[in-house]
């Protein structure tokens, strides 16, 4: 009786293509359900020209209609090439496989991590994918399998590394150590609604600065001990971390001439490829210095600031930011592979660095299914529903001071299991929150970082988050019982402990520099 109660509950275990599928159904058929009980909301939005409200209706759209499968079927193409996560993860991709294919991610490890403690290796993950948001969503698509392949280099097993990644980029995606695109999208949102209370109100780029550089340390520093004391143990391991000195990724010698040779080796494709790591960095670094002779080639120079140049919505730095990690890779693993003689010649390259790519059909497959997802959802206009639903339960109360933040910090943690875009909730929610803010001596800065903390408490843990999926398929890649995939619902609970832990650290973050009154940038404090 019992086995017969296991091969049915078996049954459950849906593949994360299927799941995708059948919330697009989902997604349809309450299209159809709620354009016939009419659902709509209502919200102001402020006009630029004459910073006036103006307001906006917004309807459900029937998909579930005759016209509606017509978009549906006409549009698939174009939402699987729009999709900008597949065009990403694949540049990045393209250098992350030399890189490793060359042997260069297994030596550096091995000659620099491999007497770090699995605590010190977390934390380095965490941090660097938590101040990842200064450009945008780069974190994904490049630290994801970076963390597969740092802890299986370290004897982890690779989907602890996987988890590590996304949590740290999705949940600690508003804390950064210093002015990045999120400031140039959504200041000048802020500065809109501040104008509606008060018309000399000034948001300046670094009007978050000290809050977010606390947050980033606090947050990767309680990411960690999550990571390794709630999550690593329910992913479980695959086995205990060995000597990187004498693992297998060691060539084993015949002799000691032979084992020198290859020491020798490894030291000359990490020294050559350093140097033109250097190079490479310097070229980088030069492209975005306004000025200079040949320089500036990165930057937007129709903007008036240099942080608009750098980071506008036209950026090329911004815009060409993954494909510049990408060649950073691909030089350095270039250098290392034909200096240590792991590449011999071009076919060597290609062949190797295809292998690492061999198991990435399957997550192409996923995307494309979580890309209709995803867009079906947006068309619907649901998400922006919920966003006015939102708003217009902030507009419905009278509370201030702490019991006022908390109920926007929990109003834009739950819109953003709807909605991923920070300046999308921004632009209906700020013109509400802001105001209500301010009247209540809460600063329009301060209401700024409240949106940066309540959409990174819940960010992640939503497939309507365009990386979702990536984060989905790379458990996939790693999981060693391909009969028993992993999907959305078990990722999910991986991201549990993490995702409330962390909302709760948000929320301490918020509340108690609130109430100690600290400066959340140079000459800006939480109150007006």
């Amino acid at each position: 009786m019992k086995e017969k109660r296991k091969l049915k509950l078996k049954k459950f275990y849906l593949h994360p293509i299927t799941i995708f599928i059948l919330l697009t159904l989902l997604t349809v058929i309450l299209s159809g359900i709620f354009s016939v009980l009419g659902i709509q909301a209502s919200y102001s939005t402020i006009n630029s020209s004459n910073n006036q409200l103006e307001n906006v209706l917004v309807t459900v759209e029937n998909l579930f209609s005759y016209d509606g499968l017509k978009y549906i079927i006409s549009n698939a193409a174009r939402n699987f090439i729009s999709f900008t996560t597949l065009s990403t993860l694949l540049i990045s991709l393209i250098g992350v496989s030399i890189a490793s294919a060359s042997g260069l991610f297994d030596t550096f490890i091995k000659k620099y991590m491999a007497k770090m403690s699995n605590f010190q290796i977390t934390f380095l993950l965490i941090f660097i994918a938590t101040i990842s948001s200064l450009i945008n969503e780069v974190g994904y698509t490049i630290l994801i399998p970076l963390g597969a392949i740092l802890f299986k280099a370290v004897g982890r097993n690779p989907m602890a590394g996987v988890v590590a990644a996304f949590a740290g980029v999705a949940f600690g995606y508003g804390a950064t150590v210093f002015v990045g695109s999120m400031e140039v999208n959504l200041i000048s949102i802020t500065t809109q609604a501040a104008y509606l209370v008060d018309t000399t109100t000034h948001v300046s780029l670094t009007s978050n600065l000290f809050i977010i550089i606390a947050s980033s340390i606090i947050l990767s520093i309680v990411g960690t001990f999550v990571m390794e004391k709630l999550i690593v143990p329910k992913i479980g391991r695959i086995h205990e971390k060995r000597d990187l000195a004498t693992s297998e990724y060691s060539i084993i010698p015949v002799d000691e001439q032979s084992r020198l040779e290859q020491e020798l080796l490894e030291k000359k494709g990490l020294r050559n490829a350093l140097i033109a790591a250097l190079i490479v960095a310097f070229i980088f670094i030069y492209s975005i210095i306004p000025g200079l002779p040949l320089s500036g080639m990165l930057l937007d120079m129709e903007e008036t600031t240099y942080l608009g140049q750098l980071f506008g919505s036209n950026s090329y730095f911004q815009d060409g930011f993954t494909y510049m990690v990408s060649i950073f890779f691909m030089v350095t693993g270039l250098v290392y592979g034909f200096s240590s003689k792991t590449f011999k010649n071009d076919k060597d390259v290609a062949y190797k660095a295809g292998e690492y790519l061999s198991d990435i059909g399957s997550l192409i497959m996923t995307i494309f299914f979580a890309a209709q997802f995803i867009a079906i959802f947006r068309h619907t206009n649901i998400g922006t529903i919920i966003i006015a639903w939102g708003a217009n339960i902030i507009s419905s109360v009278n509370f201030t001071g702490i019991p006022l933040i908390l109920l926007v910090l929990i109003v834009i943690a739950v819109v953003s299991l709807f909605s991923t875009t920070p300046v999308a909730k921004w632009t209906i929610m700020a013109p509400v929150v802001v105001p209500i803010l301010m009247q209540s001596n809460i600063s329009p800065q301060f209401a700024q970082f409240i949106l940066r903390a309540g959409d990174s408490m819940t960010k992640g843990y939503t497939p309507l988050l365009a990386f979702f999926v990536i984060y989905v398929g790379y458990l996939n890649i790693y999981n060693p019982r391909k009969e028993k995939p992993i999907t959305i619902g078990m990722a999910l609970r991986w991201l549990t402990p993490y995702c409330l832990i962390i909302g709760l650290t948000w929320i301490l973050i918020t509340v108690g520099w609130y109430l100690i009154g600290l400066p959340i940038g140079p000459g800006v404090y939480p109150t007006v």
